[in-house]
């Protein structure tokens, strides 16, 4: 097993920078895929891979799990034309607000820019006033956690599986649905209950499928962080 150490500095050049260790989940010639750690975004990734390495999708910065990193250029056409012809198996697990009391569904919107903050996308139906793309979300339910206090939130942990890759289509469709991802301070709720202890979105980039440069098929498993199975375990126990 081998990782790779990520500097990470402050904004401030009073404070002292600090190393996090990445976990290499496979390489070869062409493909490098890492455990992205959340609090770490695509450009401290960037800086931290082998020189001509470049990643080959993006995670939000409080998204963990795993990420593809193409050796050189011929691999990274080779991946991104996977993602844009929607041929990359992708699969999050996440844990969103509320009781949902179907077993699975499918989400299909128009996804794009919210108007008056830059920083969000916004959900958008056939018709209304917007600029938006296509956006299909799947979602099956894992578990489920019944708050046992009278004024406790109910939790449903999710597997995800986004057919199109808009930008945080995920958090988007969640928060559509009225069961945004738990501790996202960016599409959450006003007043949005957090379990104790967790300190970023409940989202992780879990399995990923891919066709390989070589002609072969390969999945990728990145397993559930120590902070989100902290965070399943205090539920469960509660």
């Amino acid at each position: 097993e081998r990782h790779i150490d990520i500097v990470k500095v402050p904004r401030s050049s009073r404070g002292a920078s600090t190393i996090m260790n990445l976990k290499i989940i496979y390489e070869d010639g062409n493909l490098l895929v890492v455990d992205k750690p959340a609090g770490i975004d695509i450009e401290g990734i960037k800086s931290a891979l082998p020189e001509g390495s470049f990643p080959a999708h993006r995670l939000d910065k409080d998204t963990s799990g795993a990420l593809l990193v193409a050796k050189n250029q011929e691999t990274l056409d080779f991946l991104q034309k996977q993602f844009q012809e929607r041929r990359v198996d992708k699969k999050y697990v996440c844990l969103v607000e509320g009781n949902i009391p179907d077993k699975g569904g499918t989400i299909e919107t128009l996804v794009g820019r919210a108007k008056g903050d830059k920083r969000k996308q916004k959900v958008y139906l056939a018709g209304e006033p917007g600029s938006g793309r296509d956006a299909k979300t799947e979602y099956r339910v894992l578990e489920r956690f019944k708050a046992r206090l009278p004024d406790g939130q109910d939790y449903t942990l999710l597997e995800v599986s986004p057919k199109t890759g808009r930008k945080h289509q995920i958090r988007a469709h969640m928060t559509y649905l009225g069961h945004p991802v738990v501790g996202d301070k960016l599409y959450g709720f006003k007043n949005q209950k957090v379990p104790t202890g967790l300190k970023r979105q409940f989202l992780h980039a879990a399995y990923l499928k891919v066709s390989t440069p070589d002609g072969n098929t390969k999945e990728f498993i990145s397993a559930l962080p120590q902070d989100l199975i902290l965070c399943l375990q205090q539920l469960k126990n509660s």
